[in-house]
């Protein structure tokens, strides 16, 4: 049985405990983009099992909860970053009885070159000279939360003036894995989660913790929701083979 196909049974078997709806109903979730691979699955699979519908748009924590501000219809939202999830808070946009943090994750370096050697992450890292005349990835530094992390991890080596000329910068986290799968972008920096399974890249090193503030995903229902069902969809991904799902891809799951 493939790590998909176990991962997938998990999540039937717990979903057999949660109520079914008497009537079908939609429910629309905003989610980061690196959430995607895992929040598929699980999603899928609460449809099969509840016989509801769950839409889910993914993009940058920051263009969702923009989105929100202006009036998009959601039921729930999961951000990257806990700034994006207070936002809301502070507009009074999401319903705060049910905000809860349900994951973390690690920041990477991940390299275009399959060969390419491991480096050590810390004070004295010279990535301007790895990355020579190529380009590193990264998502928008002032609103993606991959791209804030990781201006900020640089910024703390002091290593960010240097640097800053040689980032290309995406409107998301997804956008700046692809454009080192691609090699458009020598290396990038991500979130190990968006490198599981990804053969087209190398992993070379990982940002300690400590250099940039922690890595959380805060998930909420939105005010505007008057959905019950978008409640059991949010505490059904913090069930045991939810969680499965999540930590088979990369992330660090919190309860």
């Amino acid at each position: 049985m493939t790590r998909r196909s176990t991962l997938t049974a998990l999540i039937l078997s717990a979903a057999l405990a949660m109520p079914v709806a008497s009537h079908a109903v939609d429910i629309t979730v905003f989610a980061a983009s690196s959430l995607k691979t895992a929040l598929d699955v699980i999603a899928a699979d609460w449809e099969n099992q509840t016989g509801n519908h769950v839409v889910i748009s993914y993009d940058s924590s920051a263009k969702l909860a923009k989105q929100i501000e202006q009036g998009a219809p959601a039921d729930v939202f999961i951000s990257a970053s806990k700034q994006w999830m207070d936002a809301l808070a502070d507009a009074n946009l999401i319903k705060p009885e049910s905000r809860k943090t349900i994951l973390g994750n690690t920041l990477i370096l991940v390299a275009a070159d399959p060969a390419a050697a491991p480096v050590t992450i810390a004070q004295g890292f010279d990535l301007a000279g790895l990355l020579g005349d190529r380009k590193l990835a990264m998502g928008l530094v002032e609103s993606v939360p991959a791209g804030q992390y990781g201006k900020e991890a640089l910024t703390n080596f002091g290593i960010w003036d240097a640097v800053a000329p040689k980032v290309v910068q995406t409107e998301n986290v997804r956008a700046a894995l692809k454009l080192v799968d691609n090699a458009e972008a020598a290396y990038g920096i991500v979130y190990a989660s968006d490198a599981v399974g990804d053969t087209q890249v190398a992993v070379v090193g990982s940002f300690p913790a400590d250099s940039h503030k922690p890595i959380v995903y805060p998930a909420a229902i939105t005010a505007s929701s008057t959905q019950p069902e978008a409640q059991v969809f949010l505490d059904a991904l913090s069930l045991d083979a939810a969680s499965a799902i999540f930590a088979a891809q990369g992330f660090i799951v919190l309860k």
